[in-house]
């Protein structure tokens, strides 16, 4: 065990340089606390307050397995590249009831929240009725909306494919689909020109991918603009070998006391993926309150007689 002196929180030797994750430091978003390790931050008046952001995805295919949520891991990607970050994520059923509870909630708080899935218009999809219900508001064909699939409809039939005759029972059927809550606006669909909606700060699309993401991206862009890169936050990782977590978890619960702005992660390995048994410790947070923690974290780590180097 390393006999060295443990500094106090806040106060890591000058020598104790952070350390990168294996992949360097990695930039999302994290809102300014009003207080530092050094005590009440002057600057705590200009605290950004970026809405949560949330992922619905709707559907039972995607519960029972036959087909794989893309919507979670796209969506992180799109936010990290404009500097914000998924707060939470849910996956709910068919069930009208269900999805209707599940959007009540979501729609008293003040989240940013993009919903996937359920906007067709056969039997399963339930989504925008259950939106119309949470909302209490009645279900109204979008004028914009009808447009749209009155295009798509004569694009079709100029291919051979169908009428461009939107009285017929089969375009009657596809108008349902620009069926929104009342107030809604359409969320512009590239892929087809079949519209989504938004209301509420909702974002609601089609479980398509190919569709889904394009709108995703110009959502983000187009009306989430002024929250993009509004935050600092950068997240720092370093593998501990010898240490078991019940040693090291006083000290990271002493390092959350003293960086009020900071957030640690411990993920033990236990030697399955062919690499010796270790923890992938880190922390997360303001870049230059993750470095002081961070250093602390590892001299701590050392004097608990944990190796920062894999066994020989």
């Amino acid at each position: 065990m390393q006999s060295a002196q443990t500094p106090e929180p806040g106060t890591p030797k000058a020598s104790s340089a952070p350390a990168m994750s294996p992949d360097g430091p990695q930039q999302t978003g994290s809102v300014r606390a009003g207080r530092t390790a050094r005590g009440p931050d002057p600057l705590a008046h200009l605290v950004v307050h970026v809405p949560r952001v949330r992922l619905i995805a709707v559907g039972d295919e995607i519960l029972s397995g036959r087909r794989e949520d893309k919507h979670f891991s796209k969506l992180i990607e799109l936010l990290q590249v404009r500097g914000m970050r998924l707060n939470a994520a849910e996956f709910i059923s068919d069930d009208e009831d269900e999805i209707t509870a599940c959007l009540s909630r979501s729609f008293a708080t003040g989240d940013i929240v993009f919903c996937c899935g359920g906007i067709g218009a056969t039997p399963d999809d339930r989504t925008r009725q259950a939106a119309a219900r949470a909302l209490g508001v009645a279900l109204e064909l979008h004028p914009e909306a009808a447009r749209l699939i009155a295009e798509r409809c004569a694009e079709m039939a100029a291919r051979g494919q169908g009428s461009a005759d939107m009285s017929t029972p089969e375009n009657r059927q596809r108008l349902q689909m620009g069926v929104f809550p009342a107030g809604a606006e359409i969320v512009p669909n590239a892929y087809n020109r079949i519209p989504g909606f938004f209301i509420r700060n909702h974002t609601f699309m089609p479980g398509f991918p190919v569709m889904a993401h394009a709108m995703m991206a110009w959502t983000l862009d187009t009306r989430y603009a002024q929250w993009h890169h509004q935050e600092s936050r950068i997240e720092h990782s370093f593998r501990v070998f010898g240490l078991p977590e019940s040693r090291i978890t006083p000290a990271l619960e002493e390092l959350e006391r003293h960086w009020a702005d900071i957030r640690v992660f411990s993920l033990p390995n236990v030697g399955d993926s062919g690499a010796p048994p270790h923890i992938e410790l880190g922390v997360k947070g303001p870049p230059e309150a993750a470095a002081e923690a961070l250093a602390w974290l590892r001299t701590e780590v050392q004097a608990l007689g944990g190796s920062l180097s894999p066994p020989e």
